[in-house]
This record gives C-alpha cells, structure tokens and sequence, in this order.
C-alpha cells in the first residue's frame, strides 16, 4: 500500500520481496538477532515512502495470534505487551501512539478486517510505520510462543511454512 506516487515501477515491492522480509524476521528471533541487527537486515527491503514491508508484518502478527490459539473466546492480553514483549524498546510520545496503531491493525487483520494503513500512516509524515509494525510483530510472536509455552525458535519455526502475503 505505497503513499509514495512518484515510486519508479522496477523500485515496488514484488511477491518474492514479501517472502524474503518474512523469512529474515522469523530467522533473525529464531537465532535471537537483537532488534538493531533485525532493523538493519529488513531495512534495505523497504521502498522509500512506501509502507512495505510493513504490511509483511502484520500479517505474519496475525499468523502468530491464529497459532497461538487467540481468539474472541480465549483473547490474548494486550495491556503490557510492550514492556513483557518488547523490553528493550523505549518509546516516547507519538512513538507510543504509533506502535499502539501497529499492534491494533494486526489484531484487526488477525479478527479478519483490513486497516486503513494510508489513511493512518499518512498523519505521521514520516517513513516509519514498516519500523512500527516490525515492533508489533516481534511483541506478537513473542506473546505467542509465550502463551504457547516454547522456545521463540520452535514458533518460528512453526510460523514459517505459512506462505507469505503478497507485496503489494
């Protein structure tokens, strides 16, 4: 969903973009990458204006809810995510909001409606919501094997033969 208009066309995400900004994710936790190490290996992925690989992300965050089990009947529990999940993160400010937004659009896609990510992410006049929704996404998978009771490396191991979402 690029906000960009002006993007060259052989610069857009294609389809094998998505499964490779999947993979290096779910290998990076796998093997315990910390989250500047994951930031830089997904960083060259990401179009300039563009919220790809943003979109990658949360998708895999609700693939992590639906194999957690989580659901209207047996929810997971957001309050605290950031500081159980996410502890060496800091955020300040809008940075809070922003990552309040990205953990919401992955439950909302995990309960099957699509945010409105251009709508959001255009406010923000910046380039970062794919940063946001990585951070989302590491809390979810993190929450799950949690919940699940396993290694991070068994739940992405476990999370990885889900086939990926195409690039936009």
């Amino acid at each position: 969903m690029p906000y960009g208009l002006g993007m060259a066309a052989r610069k857009r995400p294609a389809p094998e973009d998505a499964v490779t900004a999947r993979r290096i994710l779910l290998d990076g936790l796998a093997r315990g990458a910390g989250m500047p190490g994951l930031l830089g290996e997904l960083a060259p992925l990401h179009p300039r204006n563009d919220t790809f690989p943003g979109e990658v992300f949360l998708h895999l965050a609700a693939d992590a809810l639906d194999w957690c089990g989580a659901s209207r009947a047996d929810p997971l529990a957001l309050a605290g995510i950031r500081e159980r999940f996410l502890p060496e993160c800091s955020f300040r400010g809008r940075q809070n909001n922003k990552l309040q937004f990205a953990v919401l659009a992955a439950a909302a896609l995990h309960g099957g409606t699509e945010p409105d990510l251009l709508d959001e992410v255009a406010w923000w006049q910046t380039d970062d919501f794919w940063e946001y929704a990585l951070f989302a996404t590491i809390a979810y998978i993190r929450a799950a094997a949690h919940r699940a009771g396993v290694p991070m490396r068994q739940a992405c191991q476990e999370l990885a033969p889900r086939p990926a979402d195409p690039a936009p």
